[in-house]
């Protein structure tokens, strides 16, 4: 994962999913893309304000457990924020987005 901070103030965190054919086949990659998806949406109250996030799916997500993927998520976010710079929001904490 890897996480940056975007110049504009104003600017809407933005996660992008990047799950390559070393994942699996087209449907076990789509079935892990959307996975993956539920996580962030989950999880978008921890995300850090105004960032660019990136997910990179490896091989093993294709037969991981949701809760596993959920875990991992959260690590590797506290780490790519960690390595950015950034000020990240507590877990649990809502900064009130309707989305």
């Amino acid at each position: 994962m890897h996480c940056r901070a975007v110049s504009d103030a104003d600017a809407a965190t933005r996660v992008g999913l990047v799950v390559s054919r070393a994942v699996g086949g087209a449907v076990v990659r789509n079935q892990v893309r959307r996975r993956l998806r539920g996580v962030v949406v989950e999880q978008r109250a921890t995300l850090p304000a105004g960032a660019d996030v990136v997910v990179r799916a490896l091989p093993p997500s294709s037969g991981a457990a949701y809760g596993t993927l959920t875990d991992d998520f959260r690590s590797a976010l506290r780490a790519a924020v960690r390595r950015a710079g950034m000020e990240s929001v507590q877990p649990g904490g809502d900064r009130g987005d309707a989305r």
